[in-house]
């Protein structure tokens, strides 16, 4: 897959172990704070259980500027199908509006096809207008389930008895 720019083309391939720093510097450009442990537990988990994660990065120009990991699971949410959840998307400020994030999704769903997915979910921080822009704009729709939270450092109240 072709760039929009006439830099250079674009090549989507499988991210391994030597692709979790760079991955964890793009992510903390977006986030603010870098979440080692986290991708590092990811890569460990792709690569002892590889049928259950898609990995995947966009190097342009010799380095990666984007990546895209999925976890495949199978039975979650009432689906007899497996499902795909995107854990982590990102592409580097400056390669942004570049195709990069698209090609990521292009090669996902080739992913997903041969591994009898059919359907990619993902969240995100309703804050982070870009990320839903980009959703947006990649045919994800709202989803028809509401999350919820609650905090579990406050002990849950107790119903009252009315006599």
């Amino acid at each position: 897959m072709a760039a929009t720019s006439n830099v250079a083309p674009l090549n989507v391939r499988q991210l391994g172990a030597h692709d979790v720093d760079r991955v964890i510097a793009i992510d903390r450009a977006h986030s603010g704070h870098a979440r080692q442990r986290f991708f590092e537990k990811r890569f460990a988990a792709a690569r002892a259980r590889p049928d259950d994660f898609i990995q995947v990065g966009t190097m342009w120009g010799g380095a990666l500027r984007g990546f895209a990991i999925t976890s495949v699971l199978r039975g979650e949410f009432g689906h007899e199908r497996p499902i795909a959840v995107l854990d982590a998307i990102g592409v580097e400020a400056q390669s942004q509006e570049h195709g990069i994030g698209e090609a990521l999704l292009h090669e996902l769903r080739e992913q997903m096809r041969k591994r009898g997915v059919k359907s990619l979910h993902s969240q995100a921080d309703w804050t982070r207008n870009d990320l839903l822009r980009f959703f947006a704009n990649s045919g994800f729709r709202l989803a028809p389930r509401l999350a919820v939270e609650r905090s579990v450092s406050e002990p849950l109240a107790e119903p009252s008895e009315e006599i």
